[in-house]
């Protein structure tokens, strides 16, 4: 479950009511949870909790959806779903990929993004912008001067503040889905003692 209080439609704020009703049709998401693509929907009840939080990430993915954009959304999609993976969000890599093969990814590309560096079916502007990705998600946007020349290579200065913004915006919904147990994050963290066997003698092991 997640870690903090979920909103029922009785008490949705007046902006969040029209997303209840697009994602939920006219069940209460709480008590009946459950979107098309199969999440628990939790992400939406939870962000409820304070409206113009909501009204602002809603308004985010908006922004990433526009057409003003000049960044191709297969490549936006790109570090979409590599910032998911880096960061160990399922919901925000699960997600992501969905939506690479909705606009018509090839199914190898998709299976390759987690090992993009040993693969052979990215182009180069590819490469360059999922380089771009794991410096600024792994090493928090301490990106080289060699790997943001081979970006500047393929894209020009607002395509690149582009994926910079979208990517980065990802980079936090995945951490904040983490953080808060949200739709497939709701998961226990794998790192964790494995009990030694029966008549296993610690104090042996340590100083022996």
């Amino acid at each position: 479950m997640p870690r903090l209080r979920q909103v029922p439609r009785s008490e949705a704020a007046e902006s969040v009511r029209p997303l209840y009703d697009f994602l939920f049709g006219d069940r209460d998401p709480v008590a009946d949870p459950g979107t098309d693509t199969g999440t628990p929907g939790d992400w939406w009840t939870v962000f409820a909790l304070v409206p113009d939080v909501f009204d602002h990430c809603v308004r985010g993915f908006g922004v990433y959806r526009s057409a003003q954009r000049r960044l191709d959304p297969l490549l936006r999609e790109l570090g979409q779903t590599r910032a998911g993976w880096l960061v160990a969000s399922q919901f925000v890599y699960s997600q992501h990929c969905k939506s690479c093969r909705g606009l018509g990814m090839p199914e190898e590309k998709i299976a390759a993004i987690d090992h993009w560096e040993i693969a052979n079916c990215f182009d180069p502007a590819e490469r360059a912008l999922l380089a771009y990705t794991d410096y600024l998600v792994d090493q928090h946007g301490r990106v080289p001067d060699a790997v943001f020349a081979a970006l500047h290579v393929h894209f020009s200065d607002e395509e690149i503040l582009e994926f910079t913004y979208i990517t980065s915006l990802y980079f936090m919904h995945a951490v904040m889905t983490k953080a808060l147990r949200l739709e497939f994050d709701d998961r226990d963290d794998p790192i964790v003692e494995v009990p030694a066997p029966d008549g296993f003698d610690a104090t042996a092991f340590a100083t022996g």
